[in-house]
């Protein structure tokens, strides 16, 4: 299946006169129909939802590619712990899901796929139960191959239940199936058309540009496949738990950016030598070892959880530490969101030395700036930032949100504010150099106090009380369910209950929006190092 840039011209079946590079297009053009039509039916089988295999895993389309590749994109609606039946129950709960798709758990979604293609006029004539039920399984990926050529080779992978059915049913489908809606033309009267682009191979049906290619993909994979390769093991572990979908980048693929950042830098005006990559991405790029993500269903929420390895060690030293996630959970108990984390001390030096070595030519320019900054302001950089962000910090939006208040009465009427672990007076200090340049309005919301061991600063005064007496946020329903324990390092809430509603409550002139975020709970993102591997979880919940 064609994803080179010339793949558009596919699509151009104008001019008269018939060659044989006409002919070839043709091909390509249902090729990339039939590629569509069963990744596409694949990624929404509905078979794969049904009770009957509700702790099925089974086979997975790594084990169909090469351990050359370098990029891999798939969908599994056959996952274990029944997540095909709690993705449907979860996308339920809205009413846009519901109005436009409307699925039950039970139903066959391949067949409601195919129905929309067929009803487009795209592939007249097919027949879901005679030529695509019996074959077609509910797993498919899309991946990138390194098969020794200047460029890596777009690769299609889908799941066949019967060998010999799926040889039958995609002849059937690339001589039925033409986006130009005129018939299998393109060939010689007399002759057979040239399909080519595929090759069933055991419970796998691999896609490609030409049945050459797709030939190579399967020589390739034979004792040497990607869901041995130890790489693609380390990285997808990293990522937890199976999935409805997984996203894995091999070590390999650096190379690929390498050669972009170096043509980059050249067309962007940058001194290079040859296609000379700058040192501080070469690095990075140097650096990189992989990275998976996965995306589950589970009990009515979805999270996306990633692992990739830590390329910048110079500067994710500095986040080791979980004092703002700590302070994030004593934040009180009817917060509508929040953000916390630490930095270590030495973090804004680390910072600023980066950002030199990113750039040497221009080192002496930045410390030039810098120095007139801080003749001009009064303000020390970077030791000033590191008082402000203290030990730990976070940012947080508190109950009563009031929209009109707002509006009419300006910041004071905003329940935000921060809570900074760190000296009080020194924090003071460095607000009222800023508070010089502010001016007085924005002055008088510029001065902290002190509660619960923070230093508080907040724009509303009701908020500020609140801030500094504290709570048991961490110990909420809410939060329990969008973080791990122990683990995160950073984080970011909110909240969708709280404060009666309060997206709900905001958008209720707009009930169409009101009504499709009602179901919303709670929202995390975590971040944590462990070790040599950056990771994360994205998590979303519904009531």
């Amino acid at each position: 299946m064609s994803m080179t840039p010339g793949g558009a011209e596919y699509l151009d079946d104008s001019g008269p006169i018939e060659t044989e590079s006409d002919h070839r297009d043709d091909n390509r053009k249902r090729l990339i129909a039939v590629g569509a039509l069963l990744v596409g039916g694949a990624v929404v089988a509905g078979g794969a939802w049904a009770a009957t295999s509700f702790f099925a895993t089974g086979s997975q389309p790594a084990e169909a590619l090469p351990d050359s590749t370098i990029a891999y994109f798939s969908v599994d609606l056959d996952p274990s712990g029944g997540q095909k039946i709690e993705a449907i129950k979860t996308l339920r709960k809205f009413p846009a899901f519901t109005d436009e798709i409307d699925l039950e758990t039970d139903d066959d979604l391949r067949e409601r796929f195919f129905e929309e293609i067929t009803q487009s006029g795209g592939c007249e004539g097919l027949d879901y139960a005679e030529d695509v039920k019996p074959w077609l399984g509910s797993r498919a990926a899309m991946a990138a191959v390194d098969l020794g050529e200047d460029e890596p080779t777009p690769v299609g992978v889908v799941q066949v239940t019967d060998a010999d059915q799926a040889e039958d049913g995609v002849a059937a489908l690339i001589e039925t199936c033409d986006p130009a809606g005129e018939g299998a033309t393109g060939t010689e009267p007399g002759t057979e058309p040239e399909v080519g682009g595929w090759v069933v191979d055991g419970d796998w049906l691999v896609l490609a540009e030409t049945e050459e290619i797709a030939q190579q993909v399967v020589d390739a994979a034979d004792g040497a496949t990607l869901a041995a390769d130890a790489g693609f093991e380390q990285w997808t572990g990293e990522a937890g738990d199976d999935g409805v979908m997984s996203v894995y980048v091999a070590k390999a693929a650096a190379q690929y950016l390498e050669d972009a950042a170096g043509m980059g830098a050249m067309l962007g005006g940058v001194p290079t030598t040859g296609e000379e990559v700058p040192e501080q991405l070469q690095q990075m790029i140097d650096d990189f070892e992989g990275m998976a993500a996965t995306v589950r269903f589970d009990d009515g929420s979805v999270e996306i959880e990633y692992a990739m390895s830590d390329y910048q060690e110079d500067m994710t030293k500095f986040l080791e530490s979980d004092a703002g996630v700590d302070m994030v959970g004593s934040l009180p108990d009817d917060t509508v969101a929040a953000f916390g984390l630490a930095l270590k001390e030495g973090w804004a030096d680390a910072m600023l030395d980066y950002i030199k070595s990113s750039a040497p030519d221009e080192s002496a320019a930045i410390d030039e700036q810098l120095a007139q900054f801080e003749d001009e302001t009064g303000l020390a950089f970077p030791e000033d930032l590191e008082t402000l962000m203290g030990e730990g910090v976070t940012l947080s939006l508190g109950s009563g949100i009031d929209p009109d208040a707002i509006a009419n009465g300006g910041p004071g009427e905003v329940p935000v504010g921060m809570r900074i672990k760190g000296d009080a007076e020194e924090i003071q200090a460095v607000l009222d150099k800023v508070a010089a340049l502010a001016g007085p309005e924005l002055a008088e919301l510029m001065q902290v106090s002190e509660g619960d061991g923070y230093t508080v600063l907040a724009l509303q005064d009701d908020y500020r009380d609140a801030l500094e007496g504290g709570g048991d946020l961490g110990g909420s329903d809410d939060y329990a369910e969008v973080f791990e324990d122990g683990e995160a390092q950073s984080v970011l809430y909110v909240n969708f209950d709280a404060d009666d509603n309060w997206l709900v409550r905001v958008t209720r002139d707009m009930p169409e929006v009101s009504d499709n975020v009602a179901p919303l709970s709670a929202f995390g993102v975590s971040g944590w190092v462990d070790g040599d591997v950056i990771h994360g979880l994205v998590k979303l919940t519904t009531d």
